[in-house]
């Protein structure tokens, strides 16, 4: 199994997941265009992909999964209400073809089968994802809200994880947000900080054979603070890695 991080962050999100010949991409908040430029930078031809699955409504997630669906052809798994939420906020365009799930549902691709997490993020239906090839279990673990009960369950089933770990609490203090934005990131269902990523991958991914660090802040946070963090909290047990919000990771393999 692989995985490449197209992009991560408030930005736009787009993941790439290759499990038993089965090609998935989760989410869809960069252009096509970008979509399928930085997947041919290794080699791989966004038309062949298999579907596009949505974690949640926001626009840095959804906003192009229209177009992924109309210009590609690759289906669209998606909650209604989700889809419904969406819509409401941007047009998407009309979708051919939309397949619909319910939170906390198994999908299965070809024999991957797909995982939804139920996630506390101010989202509608919000989820995150486990891929499962029979082998090896990925989480794909951003817009947690808080660290719910059941994630440290699900973290410890886990061989590699993408994780948000999306703030320095000292920044965000520090920083320009006003105060109700500065709450919301911080509260219940917002993101999960750097210490509460680490401290969950210490106690919870003893199996973990690397991590990917995600969707981090542009304003709180910074690369060499979380990966800091990290070590401060969990050593060096655990292999890490960035995601990038302006350009496509390496290919990190399972």
């Amino acid at each position: 199994m692989k995985l490449i991080s197209l992009q991560s962050g408030s930005n736009g999100n787009c993941l790439y997941v290759e499990a038993a010949g089965v090609r998935l991409l989760f989410d869809a908040g960069i252009s096509g265009k970008c979509a399928e430029s930085r997947l041919a930078s290794h080699g791989i031809d966004i038309r062949d992909v298999n579907a596009l699955l949505i974690s949640h409504d926001h626009t840095d997630h959804i906003s192009h999964s229209g177009i992924f669906q109309r210009k590609y052809g690759m289906p669209v798994h998606v909650t209604k209400r989700t889809l419904s939420a969406a819509e409401q906020r941007k047009k998407l365009g009309k979708l051919h073809t939309v397949c619909h799930f319910r939170p906390g549902s198994v999908l299965d691709f070809g024999g991957v089968r797909v995982e939804t997490v139920p996630t506390t993020h101010d989202a509608t239906e919000g989820v995150g994802f486990v891929v499962d090839d029979g082998t090896s279990r990925l989480g794909i673990l951003t817009d947690l809200g808080h660290v719910f009960e059941g994630l440290s369950n699900v973290v410890s089933t886990l061989d590699a994880v993408f994780i948000e770990s999306n703030y320095d609490p000292r920044m965000l203090a520090q920083g320009p947000y006003p105060a109700y934005l500065k709450a919301r990131i911080s509260g219940a269902s917002g993101h999960i900080s750097n210490a509460e990523c680490a401290r969950l991958i210490l106690d919870h991914g003893r199996g973990l054979k690397w991590a990917c660090l995600g969707h981090l802040s542009e304003q709180n946070n910074r690369p060499d603070i979380a990966i800091a963090t990290h070590r401060e909290i969990a050593g060096n047990r655990t292999r890490l890695h960035l995601a990038s919000r302006h350009a496509a990771s390496d290919v990190f393999s399972i």
